[in-house]
């Protein structure tokens, strides 16, 4: 079996530390050993359930340095070696960006193959100079990059880049919704849903502008965002200015997400980039019909092109006015859509599938399962 040290950058509520959980989880479930590594934050509580069979490390506390510098940095970097030569693991599988340049960083010399994954469209979402230049230097000495679309790996491939490995490996639907048994909201109210952090990626005031058109007409409709970020006072201002506040609600971050799913009876993404939205995958798993931005990168590919679930020009807030309001009118329609929706998603990115994907990486990197 193998030895793995996963790093990521931390444990807090988010969609790559949401896949690190359930990743770590499977593993250790196959009897591998791994090591769960937070890297840039400082000791917290994990937000995801644990298997006690995961070794949860904070770089933090092998470095306890309490000031955010270039010093702090090289002080970690240097701990993370340290680390990475007494365990010596097999593989070291890296998630995020800086963390990327991190792990290659610290690896280089240890002879210890490293993976690093891109979680979300880098030629989208707003990047340093200074990083993406670390990642042109760094990138090309790890073992392989995987990205989570054929979108993004074409992408890489016309940058021109020199990757020793590009590998495609999507997000993985956890077990627990495998098992979701979709019930149904049987209440009057009808609920729209959408899941993410309250920050501009997400934009949550288009999805608020759009169901205030829509408000007066389907008067049995209420939305609902579950999530957090630097943005909720703002868009509660646009909820009061609306006067929606007892339609919008805000609802703050949740750990029992398969719960606020089980409650709804559509979901929304608005976001202007992704990687893979698992929020979008796992709304998809648990049977409700979705409506979605054909943002870069990840909507495209879990919804078929927009054939089991509604895919919607990027930012064209007509046609999600559209689109929602096909589905909040017709009781059929979002039956069918979201059963089609849950078989889609299940059949190809159930987690033994996606686990079987990482195997076959492992293997090509020499380690020993």
């Amino acid at each position: 079996m193998a030895n793995i040290l996963f790093l990521v950058s931390a444990m807090e509520a988010g969609g790559a530390e949401r896949v690190a959980s359930t990743l770590a989880n499977a593993w250790t479930e196959r009897g591998h050993s791994v090591t769960l590594m937070p890297t840039f934050s400082g000791r917290g509580n994990c937000f995801y359930p644990l298997s006690p069979n995961v070794d949860l490390v904070y770089l933090a506390d092998l470095a306890p340095v309490k000031t955010r510098t270039w010093v702090t940095r090289f002080i970690r970097l240097l701990a993370l070696r340290r680390f990475m030569a007494m365990n010596r693991p097999d593989v070291i599988v890296s998630f995020l960006t800086h963390v990327n340049v991190a792990a290659v960083l610290a690896s280089i010399g240890l002879r210890i193959p490293v993976i690093v994954c891109e979680r979300c469209d880098p030629f989208a979402m707003p990047l340093s100079r200074r990083l993406q230049l670390a990642c042109r230097l760094t990138y090309p000495l790890a073992a392989a990059l995987t990205v989570q679309t054929p979108a993004l790996a074409a992408k890489y491939k016309a940058s021109g880049g020199p990757l020793t490995r590009l590998r495609v490996i999507p997000n993985p639907v956890s077990r627990p919704m495998q098992n979701l048994q979709p019930q149904g909201n049987t209440a009057t109210t009808k609920q729209l849903l959408s899941i993410g952090r309250l920050d501009g990626q997400k934009q949550f005031d288009v999805l608020i502008t759009v169901f205030a058109r829509l408000a007066q007409q389907y008067s049995d409709w209420r939305l609902r965002i579950v999530g957090e970020g630097a943005l909720r006072n703002v868009l509660q201002q646009q909820i009061t200015a609306l006067g929606l506040d007892q339609r919008i609600e805000l609802a703050g971050q949740s750990a029992a997400i398969e719960a606020e799913l089980a409650k709804a009876d559509l979901f929304a993404l608005t976001s202007r980039y992704e990687g893979f939205p698992n929020a979008l995958l796992e709304a998809m798993a648990a049977g409700l019909p979705c409506v979605a931005f054909d943002c870069p990168s990840g909507p495209r590919e879990i919804t078929r092109n927009g054939q089991v679930a509604f895919l919607v020009p990027l930012n064209d807030e007509p046609a999600l006015e559209r689109a929602l309001e096909q589905l909040m009118a017709d009781a059929e329609l979002r039956q069918t859509l979201g059963r089609n929706a849950r078989a889609s998603v299940l059949e190809r990115f159930a987690l033994d599938n996606i686990l079987q994907q990482w195997d076959m990486l492992f293997q090509e990197l020499g380690v020993r399962l």
